[in-house]
């Protein structure tokens, strides 16, 4: 998982057309475009920036993504389907695919955030929400569910199958007492903002061994991000942890 990203000021000469190609959808009306990957720090007022976008983008992500469990699972129940919905819509899942698209990128700003300042995860959550809803605006529902097909539907997948929306920091914990015989430790390296608003990034270490750090809106999330990349590590080197339903008696994962 990469670094939070940071801010670049020095926009294409085409962002927004360069921005389209990122996401695989052309605007017909790019005004729309523009005030989605507008922060209402860089708005001229608070009513041209992302700030309704990402309101009613948030209502069309929970209905597309509800609609799916609803068709692809037809045996669970409202509690199952709404533990898989919370996780594939959180934050943190929203803030991972604007990363990974790269979204930061077509971000406009006021100059009260520097050009070297981390993206607050939050930011990078309302920027991918409000595109879903400008996507929608423009062409429609079809759009905007090929959109999220392509970019949130999978999050379904790892999350049924415990990748995502679980207690990382426990699947950790139990692989690395089982692989290398200790407890994995975990250290805050950096943080940003103010006190009553602080982001924290946390690197998980076992042993000598240290993976990628993780940001998040507190330090038990900071660190579940960090667990979450530390597997994802360790997956790579073929260490898996063993995965159960909450009961079961789990089994100590070997290297």
């Amino acid at each position: 998982m990469p670094e939070k990203p940071t801010l670049d000021t020095a926009a294409p000469v085409d962002g927004l057309a360069a921005c389209e190609e990122r996401i695989g959808y052309r605007f017909r009306d790019r005004s729309l475009l523009q005030a989605a990957v507008t922060h209402a720090s860089g708005a001229q007022h608070r009513l041209a920036s992302n700030e309704r976008l990402e309101f009613l983008g948030d209502s069309i992500l929970g209905f597309v993504v509800c609609a799916r469990l609803y068709q692809e699972f037809p045996d669970s129940l409202e509690g199952d389907l709404t533990r898989i919905k919370s996780a594939v819509v959180s934050r943190e899942t929203c803030s991972r695919i604007s990363s990974q698209l790269g979204l930061v990128d077509f971000l406009v700003v006021g100059k009260g955030m520097s050009t070297d300042r981390a993206v607050p995860t939050s930011v990078l959550s309302d920027m991918f929400e409000s595109l879903v809803a400008a996507i929608y605006l423009d062409g429609g529902i079809e759009p905007a569910r090929a959109f999220l097909a392509t970019w949130v539907f999978p999050e379904i997948a790892k999350v049924v199958s415990g990748k995502e929306g679980c207690n990382h920091k426990s699947l950790l914990q139990q692989l690395a007492q089982g692989a290398f015989g200790v407890a994995p430790t975990y250290e805050v390296i950096d943080e940003v903002g103010p006190d009553h608003n602080k982001e924290f990034q946390v690197r998980a270490q076992i042993g000598r061994r240290r993976y990628p750090p993780a940001w998040g809106r507190n330090k038990k999330e900071a660190e579940q991000g960090a667990a979450s990349n530390a597997l994802e590590a360790l997956g790579e080197e073929g260490i898996e942890p063993d995965h159960h339903l909450p009961g079961d008696r789990g089994r100590t994962a070997n290297a």
